[in-house]
Parts: C-alpha cells; sequence; structure tokens
C-alpha cells in the first residue's frame, strides 16, 4: 500500500514500520526545493518521530560498510537516513524478538540523485555500504547518543545471510569487533 501526501510519499516495505520515504522535490530553473521532514505529515501515518538530533557522516572509499548499528533500551532510536552526496546501499535487520519479521532484512539504494530516505525504527538496525567515493549520509535520530548503549550486529554475520554489492569490503576496527548474533543466542 502506497500513501501519498502532498510534498512526500511514504512507501511501506515488507518490515512493519520502516517506510522508504520519497521527497516530491519541486524543480526549476534555479534548481530545486524539498521538504526532508515533516512531522505533520508522518502523524497522519501514525509515525510519531522526534527529532533530538541530527547527525552526518562522510565515508571517502566506496565499499566501506559502517554498521549494522543500534541502541538498546532504554536509549532505543527511531532514524531517518538520507544520502546527500554519492550512493550508499543501506541495509535495515529487524531485530524486534516479537516482530514476525525478525531477522529478516531489506536494503535500499539511497543516492544525492534519487533522494530517497528509510525510516529506521526501534529495535532494528541499519548499516550502509558506500557504492560510490566520497559519500555524504546525514540522519536524524529519536533518541541522544549513548555509548553504553550502543549495539551492533557484524556486517558478515552468516545468520543473517546479508548480501553487499560489493565484495571488497572496508570496515572499521569497532565494526568488526561486533559479535557474531548466533554467539548471543548460547
Amino acid at each position: 500500500m502506497k500513501t501519498i501526501t502532498s510534498c512526500m510519499r511514504f512507501r511501506k516495505t515488507k518490515i512493519k514500520g520502516v517506510y522508504i520515504i520519497e521527497p516530491k522535490p519541486k524543480i526549476d530553473k534555479r534548481g530545486y526545493f524539498l521538504r526532508a521532514f515533516c512531522r505533520k505529515e508522518m502523524m497522519r501515518l501514525d509515525i510519531d518521530f522526534n527529532i533530538v538530533q541530527s547527525n552526518r557522516n562522510f565515508t571517502k572509499k566506496k565499499g566501506t560498510i559502517r554498521g549494522l548499528h543500534y541502541q538498546i533500551s532504554p536509549c532505543q532510536e527511531d532514524k531517518i537516513i538520507q544520502c546527500l552526496k554519492g550512493e550508499v546501499y543501506d541495509v535495515l535487520l529487524d531485530l524486534r524478538a516479537n516482530s514476525p519479521t525478525f531477522g529478516k532484512w531489506i536494503s535500499e539504494r539511497l543516492s544525492e540523485k534519487n533522494k530517497r530516505m528509510i525510516l529506521v525504527p526501534k529495535g532494528c538496525a541499519n548499516g550502509i555500504q558506500t557504492l560510490t567515493d566520497n559519500c555524504l549520509i546525514e540522519y536524524f535520530v529519536s533518541e541522544y547518543y549513548s555509548p553504553k548503549n550502543e549495539a551492533g550486529i557484524r556486517w558478515n554475520d552468516p545468520f543473517f545471510k546479508i548480501k553487499w554489492p560489493i565484495k571488497k569490503v572496508f570496515s572499521s576496527e569497532k565494526d568488526k569487533r561486533w559479535k557474531y548474533y548466533s554467539n548471543n543466542l548460547n
């Protein structure tokens, strides 16, 4: 089901609460104007999202993976992620134990060209792989960053079988140290 609003389109995905947000830019000879966030339009879909922080990351090298990241209770957060420069492969992983799609993942290409965003609800992890050099990502979050509540899933965790488009991967040391999910089940 697709819901169309005046400035943005919210496309449902197979994972409950996850939306692909497609802004509808107004284009003229000067360039374009688009709305990147509208609480009123989100409330029409019963999405209660309050921005408390806006963060950016810049990644120099194509093939780099950041994530999969999330925060645990009591600091769980919703995120809206967008790519301002370049193109990324965004992966969202459902970690909500009572969800019918627990352990499932979806992907979406976000780019400066398509201007799409993805809404990541609480209880889901998110990661990106850069498909071009020099990618700039911005994301709005509904909770303040809490280092002690930060958690992650390894990008190559065999439990989830995520297929990344670029095989030669670059990752941070921290992201390489996340435990495999199946190790947490024991």
